[in-house]
């Protein structure tokens, strides 16, 4: 998989600016009422227990309305923080500070839910061989943003899109007329490197999948008898992947069936904000 994190600052700064003007228009009206030239200092807290992620997205978003704005942070992307802690204090012009607050909160609630979410289901499944890895089921045009936060909580990337990975699932396979034609040909166009991987809902597809030379397979919604059946069957000639009812009431059970990877759409799907506030404070 292609390494999208390289150009990170571009991607935070893109998606800092469609925010900033999303929630700006033609101007902050209540900012307004107060003295342009006013300085001030602020406090971001977090509420809860979690996995803070969103340090460059906060700063840039304070950044692009005052190039002089100081933030001091007392921890990184990927500390877990306790409730009650003081993340950073700020200090710069007032009516920057009070415009840029609530695209830097969620920024900063979004990715930390994402890390937090991630850091329970890896934490769930230590001990054993799997990991634990996202989708590409995420919030449209934040889709980096969240996979970096998914590697903030521990866990790891996926194909990042349609572009730098092939995954041949059951609508693939109709198409392209069966697993081994599919496998196969997905074989010779895949450059060097590229994740190749094909979905199987059984074991009978399963053998026709490892048959046809595929070396990433992914379980869908088999049963844990069946994924285990399916580690024998395999022997370690592929990697297994699992998904499909994946909860962190069930993940620990499916990574003792010796599978590789479980795949899980919840991490970016269904995000459960951090708990923030931002005080300022007298001077």
């Amino acid at each position: 998989m292609s390494d999208p994190y390289h150009a990170l600052e571009e991607t935070v700064t893109a998606d800092v600016t469609r925010a900033l003007a999303e929630d700006i228009g033609v101007g902050d009206l209540t900012a307004s009422l107060v003295p342009k030239d006013r300085e001030c200092a602020a406090r971001l807290l977090t509420r809860q227990d979690a996995t803070l992620c969103g340090v460059e997205w906060f700063n840039r978003t304070f950044e692009e309305l005052d190039p002089d704005v100081e933030i001091f942070w007392h921890c990184a992307d990927g500390d877990r923080v306790a409730a009650g802690t003081s993340l950073c204090e700020l200090e710069g012009n007032a009516r920057a500070l009070l415009t840029a607050e609530r695209t830097a909160l969620n920024f900063v609630q979004l990715l930390s839910g994402v890390a937090t979410r991630t850091a329970r289901f890896v934490a769930a499944v230590a001990g054993t061989k799997a990991r634990i890895y996202d989708t590409r089921k995420t919030i449209p045009g934040l889709r980096i943003a969240q996979k970096f936060a998914v590697r903030a909580g521990g866990g790891m990337n996926h194909r990042i899109g349609l572009h730098d990975g092939i995954l041949i699932k059951e609508n693939h396979i109709l198409a392209a007329g069966g697993i081994a034609p599919a496998v196969h040909d997905a074989l010779r166009i895949a450059p060097e490197g590229t994740m190749v991987e094909v979905e199987v809902e059984n074991l009978g597809q399963l053998r026709e999948a490892l048959a046809a030379g595929a070396k990433l397979v992914l379980l869908d919604n088999f049963d844990n008898a069946l994924l285990r059946a399916a580690v024998a069957e395999t022997a370690g000639r592929a990697e297994l992947e699992a998904s499909g009812g994946v909860n962190l009431s069930t993940v620990r059970a499916i990574a003792e069936t010796g599978v590789d990877r479980i795949s899980v759409g919840s991490l970016t799907k269904d995000v459960e904000a951090l708990d923030l506030s931002m005080r300022f404070l007298h001077r």
